[in-house]
């Protein structure tokens, strides 16, 4: 069986964080470690060991000191069974092999240990990428690889039973971000890190026709309601825990010892026999 060629060209991404890295603007990141935050203080526990993986590390040392930074390379430097705290700060969807870093992220948890991951889910930037297909279809007639291909929240869920991680949940928050103007969010994409690095991407600068298009089809189907333009961001967050003999255990089928009909206060009605035969 091959293996099918990267999405990400790594070096590109690389040079893009550096470029974001001089005047970043991180405030999406800024509110899901808010959230994340809000997180752990409902979790009750004190984590005395956690990690981080992210391509920020200046901004993550600031929110969490002591923990351990590592960058999101496609072999994480985790140390098997340090942590009982791993997060995976907003930048899963760049790698290459996502559940390979999650099973990386699980083999650095001690027992009962709790992993948080961001990405950016399915919902994001729909409105940038019909604009830009839309444009770039009726100016060169053709389809070029633009914004990252991300993930379904229903999806998601299932890469972390993939990875062997306990009592996985997935969940997510949508954002509506209002800009000037098309320009004004491709720049802000930039200053996250966020610019185009798929492999698969054109190697040289898009015409300019294409991104004036883009941007006055943006304007007409996706208008804010105070002037300029909206955009979606879906931040979708994975929960999971390292597994422990002491967590809750699913219950076997036919184990339950109340009838659902009691439950809801019902009457329950039987199925028909099935019938030979068909229709």
């Amino acid at each position: 069986m091959q293996t099918p060629p990267p999405m990400t060209d790594r070096p590109a991404l690389a040079r893009n964080r550096a470029r974001a890295a001089r005047a970043p603007a991180l405030f999406l990141l800024e509110a899901w470690a808010d959230e994340l935050q809000e997180r752990l203080i409902e979790v009750n526990r004190t984590f005395t060991a956690p990690a981080v993986v992210t391509p920020f590390p200046d901004f993550w040392q600031a929110r969490m000191p002591g923990a351990r930074i590592v960058p999101d390379d496609e072999v994480l430097a985790l140390e098997a069974g340090a942590h009982d705290l791993v997060i995976h700060a907003l930048c899963l969807h760049w790698a290459n092999d996502p559940v390979g870093h999650l099973v990386q992220c699980r083999r650095a948890l001690r027992p009962d240990g709790l992993f948080l991951g961001g990405l950016f889910g399915g919902r994001t930037l729909t409105e940038l990428r019909a604009a830009l297909a839309e444009a770039e279809v009726a100016v060169t007639g053709g389809l070029s690889p633009r914004v990252l291909p991300m993930g379904e929240i229903r999806d998601l869920g299932g890469l972390l039973q993939r990875a062997g991680f306990a009592l996985p949940v997935a969940d997510g928050t949508l954002t509506e971000v209002t800009h000037a103007d098309a320009f004004r969010l491709m720049a802000d994409l930039r200053a996250m890190g966020e610019g185009n690095a798929l492999a698969g991407r054109l190697r040289h600068p898009t015409r300019r026709a294409v991104l004036v298009q883009a941007a006055a089809r943006h304007a007409a189907a996706f208008p804010a309601r105070g002037g300029g333009i909206r955009s979606s961001f879906e931040v979708i967050t994975l929960t999971g825990w390292a597994p422990h003999d002491g967590q809750q255990k699913p219950l076997r089928p036919g184990s339950a010892a109340r009838r659902l009909a009691d439950a809801l206060n019902t009457t329950e009605t039987p199925l028909p026999p099935a019938t030979k035969g068909g229709s």
